[in-house]
């Protein structure tokens, strides 16, 4: 309690946000595979050596992107749930009504 105000637990909500963008992420990466897979295929006619690079992107789009999403989510909602409580502290928390 931060004067009679409720607070957020920074760590508990940093790994929950940090999940759900991990798993974004992983969806993210299934779409930019596949527009590589696409890519690559239509490539492969060509004799070039970047050829199989689409392929090469796209399952390092599975592998990254949710490490990325994930990491970023965690530590950006670490920090706005600690600056809530400082600001809820001086003005104040979230008014709610639960019924």
């Amino acid at each position: 309690m931060i004067d009679g105000h409720q607070r957020i637990a920074p760590l508990s909500l940093a790994k929950i946000a940090g999940t759900l963008y991990a798993i974004m992420g992983l969806i993210f990466g299934c779409i930019v595979s596949l527009i590589a897979l696409a890519g690559g295929f239509a490539s492969a006619a060509e004799t070039s050596p970047f050829a199989n690079l689409g392929a090469m992107v796209g399952v390092g789009a599975i592998i990254v992107l949710p490490i990325f999403y994930g990491g970023l989510g965690f530590v950006g909602t670490l920090i706005a749930a600690w600056l809530y409580n400082v600001i809820a502290g001086v003005v104040g928390g979230i008014e709610l009504d639960v019924q």
